[in-house]
């Protein structure tokens, strides 16, 4: 069995449209030449920042949670602090700046934990996952206009519980806290 290169699998972009361009949602429309030569004349691309997301941990060993309503799906949601790398940022800038705009937690300990897709085939941004453990209050809460949640500090097990009980629905948060508690598991 013969395997291509990376090269060789890619797509060739024939021509793009932008059917919406907005800070929040970019739509693209892109004829695309495959390599046995199919023509797909209509694919569809989202594309959006990147993101970060934060599993932020106090000093006395609390997961930092937040409650906020999320129109998608008219839920309430239990989600991890997150937000949106702004253009020129770095991403471990971005983080810490969402920490404490949404939390009022900052300092600590802070490594890049893992970064995601929510789907490569059809969006182009980077979701960034911290780990920032230590943190303890620094300041007020800054919220954007568009912004209203409730902060939680979770114990370890509540955290379980919510993942085990399926009471976070966001994809891009649930994936890393799995990964985090299944890694420390092995650890001890």
């Amino acid at each position: 069995m013969k395997h291509r290169t990376d090269e060789e699998l890619r797509w060739k972009t024939l021509s793009s449209e932008y059917l919406i361009k907005e800070p929040w949602m970019t739509v693209r429309r892109d004829r695309m030449q495959l390599p046995n030569g199919n023509i797909n004349p209509a694919y569809w691309c989202l594309e959006y920042p990147d993101w970060i997301n934060v599993i932020a941990i106090t000093e006395d060993g609390h997961y930092i949670f937040e409650r906020q309503y999320r129109h998608g799906l008219d839920i309430v949601e239990w989600e991890i602090p997150a937000g949106v790398v702004e253009k020129g940022e770095e991403p471990l800038h971005a983080a810490q700046r969402e920490l404490i705009e949404e939390t009022g937690f900052g300092g600590g300990e802070w490594e890049l934990f893992m970064e995601l897709c929510q789907n490569p085939s059809a969006c182009n941004n980077i979701s960034h996952t911290f780990i920032a453990r230590g943190v303890k209050p620094v300041g007020a809460q800054h919220f954007d206009k568009t912004e209203d949640l409730d902060v939680y500090l979770l114990t370890e097990d509540e955290v379980r519980e919510l993942l085990n009980q399926g009471d976070m629905k966001q994809a891009l948060m649930v994936a890393p806290l799995w990964k985090y508690f299944g890694a420390n598991n092995y650890r001890h």
